[in-house]
């Protein structure tokens, strides 16, 4: 059912997915293509932020923030297997793989590769900080709209 803590949560996610788009692709080695790199993240971030973290609003302050990491969390994971998929497509139309579970395989490996690319202080603190703050602002749209 739409309410306005699931509307403040997928804006909210799809802000923060946003701001770490453009703080990852300085990361990345130089010459990458990124295409719709943003705004498949920010689609993620709409999608988590409705489906993950403002189903669960209404629960408390403490319970809010837990679920805006929680919904960081879901946005990470989510964020490094759609873009590892992509990889993989993108390599597997260039015939790099013998075969279809080594293709599955390397959707993996491409995620945790780029998950090392990901831990740097400030991609963890931009993760923290929007955290707490997409779950209190969709605890503070809980009860303030309801």
């Amino acid at each position: 059912m739409p309410n306005a803590a699931r509307l403040v949560a997928a804006v909210s996610l799809a802000l923060l997915a946003f701001i770490l788009s453009g703080l990852i692709m300085p990361l990345m080695p130089e010459g990458t293509g990124f295409g719709y790199f943003s705004h498949v993240n920010v689609l993620l971030g709409c999608l988590v932020g409705w489906i993950v973290v403002g189903k669960r609003a209404g629960r408390g302050v403490t319970p809010g923030i837990n679920n805006g990491l929680t919904g960081v969390v879901a946005l990470l994971f989510w964020g490094l297997f759609v873009q590892g998929v992509y990889e993989m497509m993108r390599q597997a139309m260039r015939n790099r793989f013998d075969g279809p579970f080594e293709a599955v395989l390397a959707i993996f490996e491409i995620a945790a590769d780029y998950a090392m690319i990901l831990i740097t202080p400030t991609i963890i603190a931009t993760l923290v900080i929007g955290g707490v703050l997409s779950g209190l602002a969709t605890e503070f749209a809980w009860r303030r709209w309801r």
